[in-house]
């Protein structure tokens, strides 16, 4: 989530569907019939919410990025169907395969349904912590701590004051959520994270039977909480007896092995999980203090602004391809949003460096509650490391950059001093480095520094889609350059 008076509204990317027509002979010239296809992966349940909380209002004031021509059209010209090819919200695992054994693995047949997605291998998501035999506090920040009659929030309309408070089961052995029944604009709401929890949790860590009884359309859990909490019936004591038996459900599974052994065959989460993971992360850290992330001098270089979540999905793994085996490094990290998908999307070793006070502060705790909230949802992350100060000076980072294989530079604000000065660090790269940023390297201007990025790197130019940033509404270009 950004905070230059933009909403962060994400709507995922529209996906390519694939068309194959059969052709059927008439009978006079009988011929044999092609097999009947199954259902193309352009199929999917969309996430409630995809990236930084839309519910979070954001203080007023003027965007510090300049607008380039191209963005300034975006803002007033009729609304383009943007053609990407970024993962669905759905769980993508990997090729189709004829194999017997695996078409005997309902888990598998399922996952072969999604999206293609190249398989890390090395990668392994099953957290060594959270499956033991005992429960765990995962230490999080629960929802009620930030929403909650004591901090001032209604009541939602038909609850009963003996009735605000709940609990939610994770995919885990970790001790339940607590939430309270209470609505108020730009808080947590409750009911909307409880149901998405429950989505994610069907869709990316059972089969399609065990599925069934949690996201069935006819008297699934889900089902039963989203009528019971319409405005027709508001009947909480079904939302409460609902939201129960899933909790003893899900519970059951975890403890009898079957959430532990199908999350032992996955090598990435569908991106609407990290995305889902990486907000609520954000909603119990950094929402509460977002103000905090105004502070900061026009003019200079510590400008603040976020890429979301898409984006980073479109660069780091359709683009980047990275494994979980490479070093990723973001020079600016700000609150620590990019390193952190990174880490969780990726598995890979991931690392960041901001110069600004309170976004350091801020990613601090970002990392904490990453931490312990990816304990909770069962899943493991790569190593996150983060570091305050000024990059250049920076011996850790220095070292990091002769390993790093993806760097982000969101450039977007840095003064033309402080980009030549990156171009010097790049000297030390290894070859095939990618350096992503929002200006060019080479063509943002003629000096004689800027001639050595000529000579070190070869650029590629893409342009990103509309929602994508948090400091404009409109498309925009990024570049994508590789170290010789």
């Amino acid at each position: 989530m950004g905070i230059f008076n933009q909403k962060s509204k994400l709507k995922p990317a529209p996906q390519d569907i694939r068309i194959e027509k059969v052709v059927v002979q008439s009978k006079p010239r009988p011929s044999p019939t092609p097999n009947s296809l199954r259902a193309s992966s352009s199929q999917y349940s969309a996430s409630p919410r995809l990236s930084p909380n839309p519910r979070l209002s954001r203080p007023k004031s003027a965007s510090p990025y300049p607008s380039s021509s191209d963005e300034k059209r975006g803002t007033i010209a009729r609304k383009r169907k943007a053609v990407t090819s970024t993962p669905r919200d759905s769980p993508a695992f990997g090729n189709d395969s004829d194999s017997s054994d695996e078409d005997s693995d309902p888990f598998r047949k399922r996952l072969r349904r999604s999206e293609e997605r190249s398989i890390d291998l090395n990668r392994k998501l099953r957290h060594k912590k959270a499956f033991g035999s005992e429960i765990r506090d995962s230490r999080i920040i629960h929802a009620a701590d930030i929403a909650s009659v004591a901090t001032k929030c209604p009541i939602i309309q038909g609850a009963k004051p003996e009735e605000v408070a709940i609990e939610l089961q994770y995919p885990s052995r970790c001790k339940r959520e607590r939430y309270e029944l209470v609505w108020q604009k730009d808080k947590i709401d409750a009911v909307k994270d409880i149901l998405s929890v429950v989505e994610h949790v069907a869709e990316t860590y059972l089969t399609d039977d065990e599925a069934k009884p949690f996201i069935d359309h006819n008297g699934s859990f889900k089902r039963q909480m989203e009528r019971a909490i319409s405005e027709k019936y508001r009947d909480v004591p079904v939302f409460r007896t609902a939201l129960q038996n899933y909790n003893d459900k899900l519970l059951e599974l975890v403890e009898n092995g079957t959430v532990e052994k199908n999350i032992q065959k996955l090598h990435h989460l569908p991106p609407g999980l990290v995305s889902f993971i990486l907000t609520q992360v954000y909603d119990r850290t950094v929402a509460p203090k977002v103000e905090m992330l105004t502070k900061y001098e026009m003019g200079s270089d510590n400008v603040y602004g976020e890429l979301l979540h898409p984006f980073i999905t479109k660069m780091l793994v359709e683009q980047t391809k990275m494994t979980s085996d490479q070093v990723f490094i973001d020079l600016g990290s700000g609150v620590g949003n990019v390193v952190l998908q990174a880490a969780l999307e990726i598995g890979c070793r991931s690392y960041g460096c901001e110069i600004m006070e309170n976004a350091c502060n801020l990613a601090e705790a970002q990392e904490k509650e990453f931490r312990a909230r990816c304990l909770q949802w069962g899943v493991a992350h790569g190593r996150v490391h983060l570091e305050r100060g000024d990059f250049r000076a920076s011996t850790k980072i220095m070292e990091k950059l002769k390993e790093a294989d993806v760097i982000l530079v969101n450039n977007k604000a840095f003064t033309s001093t402080l980009n030549d000065a990156l171009i010097n660090m790049f000297l030390d790269l290894k070859k095939g480095c990618k350096i992503i940023s929002l200006k060019s390297f080479v063509h943002e201007n003629k000096t004689a520094v800027n001639d050595v990025a000529n000579s070190i790197l070869d650029v590629e130019h893409f342009r990103y889609h509309e929602n994508w940033v948090s400091w404009a509404a409109a498309e925009g270009d990024y570049y994508i350059s590789t170290k010789k």
